[in-house]
């Protein structure tokens, strides 16, 4: 047994993983911006503004990192969650069912969350982080289910082979990469119902084709989720995390690699972009994992694990709940007696705050939000 971990707890690194990561979403990063403004010549600072927000195209920020890694976690669980189900007594139709069930489901919320009862169907987007969470990860599980290892390679290779050949050879040309002329937008143009984010109805990044890559960032999550359930008699926690470490070094290795002519680009959800991205989520996982399950230091995760076990929760209740009006009674009259660069401070700070409490009180009365 690792220190500290028995066969019924939960990983509590995945926990607190997805907490840390879900922090930037519920407004870490903007408190990073409003500090980096406290410094405004410091070109480390400037630095670290620019990696909480988006590259306009190709290339790579932290907070780019954001949702495929939320993607990679939902992978990892998978591994535990069919080894509870079958334990239960749970058949493989039953898996299955659960499996297309939850996929729907997110796919729904992200419905949701983009203004379904607005009803306004005509601006409405169908297209969404939860739909491509839901597909991704229930493709991803369905072949997990089905296939061997050696197998489940071999199909990761092919999808991002063969995106990689789909998005060079068609249309094919110098702009094939290019936010303009690309074949995953020319197919969301066609096939994909509703209203497209980018470029007045010209592209999506959550859209239909990318969707293939990014079975294969869950698929990653998996293959790393089985290899954390090997028995400790077989291959000891230390081990584990240095294998982690070591295929992050090949993945980031193969990636950079492999952009030299297929650029980075999380829009794209590019192949590069998957080996990158996967090799960020496996290194920070093996740290999260040896700290935390292997030798034992946990008590320090209970802020990060509070969010990440609602993360879903917070994730829809942002654009439900106004926390930046109640941040504001609480911490507003405080932050209009200071300086503006230290009343953002003040108000990104309260605003973690409010979304926090609303999430401990959650954990407390032990309610959590579970598709």
């Amino acid at each position: 047994m690792e220190k500290g971990l028995n066969k019924k707890e939960r990983l509590m690194s995945l926990d607190a993983l997805r907490g840390f990561d879900m922090l930037f979403i519920m407004g870490l990063a903007g408190l990073v911006v409003a500090i980096c403004k406290l410094f405004p010549e410091s070109g480390f600072f400037i630095m670290l503004t620019e990696q909480m927000e988006h590259v306009q195209w190709n290339g790579l920020t932290h907070h780019d990192t954001i949702f495929p890694l939320f993607l990679f976690i939902a992978g990892v669980s998978f591994p535990f969650s069919i080894a509870k189900q079958r334990a239960s007594g749970k058949n493989e139709t039953q898996i299955i069912l659960k499996i297309i069930k939850r996929g729907l489901i997110l796919v729904f919320l992200g419905i949701v969350y983009n203004g379904l009862f607005k009803l306004d169907f005509s601006t409405l987007r169908c297209a969404s982080v939860l739909g491509r969470i839901g597909l991704a990860w229930m493709f991803s599980a369905l072949l997990f289910l089905k296939f061997k290892p050696k197998v489940l390679a071999g199909v990761a290779a092919v999808l991002l082979i063969g995106y990689w050949l789909l998005l060079w050879l068609i249309p094919g040309g110098p702009n094939t990469y290019s936010f303009e002329d690309n074949l995953v937008g020319a197919i969301d143009r066609v096939l994909l119902p509703g209203r497209l984010i980018y470029g007045d109805n010209h592209f999506d990044p959550e859209g239909l084709l990318s969707t293939l890559p990014a079975i294969v960032t869950a698929m990653l999550g998996m293959f790393t989720g089985q290899f954390i359930r090997l028995s400790p008699e077989k291959i000891s926690g230390n081990k584990k995390t240095l294998y982690m470490l070591a295929a992050g070094l090949a993945l980031l290795i193969i990636g950079l690699l492999w952009s030299q002519v297929f650029p980075i680009n999380k829009k794209l959800w590019t192949s590069s972009f998957v080996c990158v991205v996967g090799a960020y989520s496996l290194i920070m996982l093996a740290l999260f994992y040896y700290i935390i399950d292997v030798k034992g230091y946990r008590r320090w995760t209970f802020f990060f694990r509070v969010v990440g076990m609602n993360s879903i929760t917070i994730y829809l209740a942002q654009s439900i709940i106004s926390f930046g009006r109640i941040s504001n009674f609480f911490f507003g009259g405080l932050a209009s007696k200071c300086p503006e660069v230290w009343a953002n401070v003040i108000n990104s700070t309260g605003y973690i705050a409010v979304c926090w409490f609303f999430l401990w009180f959650l954990y407390k009365k032990n309610v959590f939000l579970k598709v």
